[in-house]
C-alpha cells in the first residue's frame, strides 16, 4: 500500500513536470533594454508547481522515514517505561547511572542492579521500582552531604584578595585560592549552584549550610567541590571532624581559629577507639563511633561537628539494681549510687553521651538520644530468648 502511494506521487511529479514544460518558464532576452517577445509565463502557476512539487517530495521522504522507523525499531520493555516514570527526573547520577534512563534500563534488564538506588527517590520509589521488577526493596540509611570545614570569614584569614570569578573552581586556578589554609572551603558558591534540590545555601561566613530535609545525598556536590571539603555520609554519623587539613598544628592555628591542630585529645577520651590522629589530623571512624559527644566537649579548638547539638540527659528509673556499672563508664563522673541501690545522675554535669544508656545491664538508664534504640533491642533480644526457652521445653 505505501509502495502505491510512492507510484502515486511519482506519477504526479510526471504531471506536474509535463504541464511545467508547456509554458514558456525561460527567462526573455533582453534586446537594447526592450523585450524581444512575449511570455505566457504566470507567477500564480509557478507558485502552485512549487507548492505541488514540494508537498511531493515531504510526502516522499515522510513515508521513507515511516517506513524505516517501522523496519528499524528497537522494542523497549514496558517495565522500562514504568519504571522510568517512577523515578523523579532528576537525573543526578547518584544511583551510579548517567541518568535516570539509564538506571531504569540497568533495574530491568540486571539481577545485580537493586531497586532501591534511587537517592532523591527514597523509600517510596524503591518500593515502586521494586513492585514493577519484582525484586526486594531493602531501605538504604538516608545520607547527607557534610561540609568538612568550619573557617569562614572570621575565623579563617586569607592570603590575598580575590576579584575573580566567583566561583570555586575558577578560584583554585589563582594559586590554589584565598584561603590561607589550602585545606579549607573556598566560599564562592560552587556547591550551591550544582545542587539540583536547593538543599545547599552559603552563610554570611561563607560557607555552605546544607539543609538536609532537601538533601538527597546525590553526590552533585561533592563532585564540584575543588578542596574535597564535602563528604556524603550516612545519617547517623553525626560526630565528625569538620576539618580536612593536614598541615602541623602550628601552622593550623595560625590560619584558622578552628580547625584540629591534631593534639589527640578525641583519641584519649573516646570510649569506643573511634577517634584517631594521623598525618597531622584527627579521624572519627563512622563504623566505631557511637555518636556519644565526647570528644565534641574536649575539642579544645572546636573542630569537631555535633549534629545533635541538644542532647537530652540520663535519668534512671525504678528498675536499676544498683550495680555501679553507670558510675564507672560515666566519663564526667555524673553517675552516682550505693551498691544495690537505686543510683542517680547529676543532671548538672550529664552531657547527654549515653554511654551508661548502652552499658546498663537491666535498661534502666533512659532519656539519651540513644535510649529507644537500646530498649527496642532489648525487647526483641528477650522476646527471642523466650521463643527459644518455650521450644526447649515443647522439645
Amino acid at each position: 500500500m505505501l509502495l502505491h502511494g510512492i507510484l502515486s506521487i511519482l506519477g504526479l511529479f510526471g504531471e506536474v513536470i509535463r504541464a511545467a514544460s508547456s509554458h514558456n518558464l525561460t527567462p526573455l532576452v533582453q534586446e537594447g533594454g526592450k523585450a524581444a517577445g512575449t511570455s505566457s509565463f504566470e507567477p500564480v502557476q509557478m507558485i502552485k508547481f512549487t507548492l505541488i512539487f514540494l508537498g511531493g517530495m515531504g510526502a516522499i521522504f515522510g513515508l521513507g522515514l515511516a517506513i524505516a522507523a517501522q523496519k528499524f525499531a528497537v522494542k523497549v520493555d514496558p517495565k522500562v517505561t514504568q519504571v522510568r516514570n517512577a523515578l523523579p527526573g532528576a537525573n543526578c547520577g547518584a544511583c551510579g547511572f548517567a541518568g535516570c534512563q539509564s538506571y531504569a534500563e540497568a533495574v530491568v534488564a540486571r539481577e545485580d542492579v537493586g531497586a532501591n538506588l534511587c537517592a532523591p527517590g527514597k523509600e517510596s520509589v524503591a518500593l515502586q521500582v521494586a513492585a514493577i521488577t519484582g525484586k526486594t526493596a531493602v531501605v538504604k540509611e538516608p545520607e547527607f552531604a557534610r561540609v568538612m570545614c568550619q573557617g569562614g570569614s572570621t575565623k579563617a584569614k586569607e592570603r590575598y584578595k580575590y576579584e575573580g570569578v566567583h566561583d570555586c573552581r575558577a578560584a583554585i586556578l589563582a594559586g590554589g585560592g584565598d584561603k590561607a589554609c589550602r585545606y579549607g572551603c573556598l566560599g564562592y558558591g560552587t556547591c550551591a549552584k550544582v545542587c539540583p534540590f536547593g538543599a545547599i545555601t552559603m552563610t554570611e561566613e561563607g560557607l555552605p549550610f546544607v539543609d538536609i530535609t532537601k538533601c538527597t545525598g546525590c553526590r552533585k556536590c561533592e563532585a564540584a567541590c575543588p578542596v574535597k571539603v564535602i563528604e556524603v555520609l550516612p545519617a547517623s554519623r553525626e560526630v565528625l571532624v569538620a576539618c580536612h587539613s593536614k598541615d602541623k598544628g602550628v601552622d593550623t592555628r595560625k590560619n584558622c581559629q578552628v580547625g584540629c591542630i591534631a593534639c589527640g585529645m578525641c583519641e584519649k577520651v573516646c570510649p569506643f577507639e573511634a577517634a584517631t590522629v594521623s598525618g597531622n589530623l584527627a579521624k572519627i571512624d563512622i563504623n566505631k563511633c557511637k555518636t556519644c559527644g565526647l570528644c565534641v566537649s574536649k575539642c579544645p579548638t572546636g573542630a569537631i561537628k555535633d549534629y545533635i547539638p541538644h542532647r537530652a540527659k540520663a535519668y534512671i528509673m525504678d528498675n536499676c539494681i544498683g550495680c555501679n556499672i553507670c558510675q564507672k563508664v560515666c566519663p564526667v563522673d555524673a553517675a552516682s549510687g550505693v551498691l544495690k541501690q537505686k543510683h542517680s545522675i547529676d543532671q548538672s554535669k550529664c552531657i547527654g553521651c549515653g554511654i551508661c544508656t548502652e552499658k546498663c545491664p537491666v535498661q534502666a538508664i533512659n532519656g539519651t538520644f540513644n535510649a529507644p534504640a537500646i530498649m527496642e533491642a532489648a525487647a526483641l533480644k528477650k522476646q527471642k530468648n523466650g521463643k527459644a526457652e518455650s521450644s526447649t521445653a515443647a522439645a
